[in-house]
């Protein structure tokens, strides 16, 4: 079995997997599917970062999510600043234009980009599969980057825990700081992923940018974290950075 046939007969059997949680909020299916991340898995697979107009992006969460389907996308995740607007909007297109359908739609799970402070410099959290209604995470649902500790990485990833969520560094290598001290960082105060595969330069086709792929590969082995990918999508295409 091909790789791409494997990640589809695994996308399937994880809609109907058993979970108390709505598909959204299943850790459970997310996990399994982090442990299978390759760098082929993005953009035409799997795609966690991406942005619509309730944030920074271009897109609307409909035009994102009818994108999505055309892809033929088996999991994604809209990962709007500080807001899960863009994720409910998702999911409502997807609930009426799914609605009895004997085709799978794409694995929706919920996410959200938050501002953060680790080793005293700016980082982004990018959080999954968390309850949006779970009173820990609506100081970070409101629109605007936290403030004073509330930012302070640590909580954040509290937070996205309380709520049953996993948390995950976004682009380690984009930061005023080298990513082996920010990955341990991170590590040591439960981060539970990281984003090991992430186009730096924004080339076209999109594809991981080796000499940081590296090094992310490392670290998530070293310390036992998960592994994620994503275009960080702002522009009109699901398929490239801008």
């Amino acid at each position: 079995m091909k790789a791409h046939d494997s990640f589809e007969v695994m996308a399937i059997n994880l809609v109907h997997s058993a979970s108390p949680h709505p598909p959204a909020q299943n850790t459970t299916a997310l996990r399994e599917v982090f442990e299978t991340i390759q760098a082929d898995s993005c953009p035409s697979t799997y795609n966690f970062h991406m942005h619509t107009i309730c944030s920074d992006g271009r897109l609307k969460p409909e035009e994102l999510i009818e994108q999505a389907v055309v892809l033929d996308l088996k999991g994604l995740a809209i990962t709007d600043h500080h807001s899960v607007r863009g994720y409910k909007a998702a999911q409502c297109w997807l609930d009426k234009v799914f609605d009895g359908s004997k085709v799978d739609a794409p694995h929706l799970w919920t996410g959200a980009e938050i501002t953060s402070k680790l080793l005293e410099i700016e980082v982004h959290i990018l959080c999954y599969a968390f309850d949006p209604e779970h009173p820990a995470m609506q100081l970070y649902l409101q629109g605007k980057a936290p403030r004073g500790s509330d930012a302070e990485a640590a909580n954040v990833i509290t937070a996205v825990h309380q709520a049953g969520g996993l948390a995950v560094l976004a682009h380690p290598s984009r930061y005023r700081l080298r990513a082996t001290e920010l990955v341990r960082a991170a590590a040591e105060i439960g981060i539970d992923g990281m984003e090991t595969y992430y186009a730096y330069n924004n080339p076209s086709p999109w594809k991981p940018s080796p000499k940081e792929t590296t090094e992310a590969i490392q670290l998530a082995t070293t310390y036992r974290l998960l592994n994620t990918c994503g275009t960080d999508t702002h522009g009109l295409s699901l398929l490239q950075r801008l």
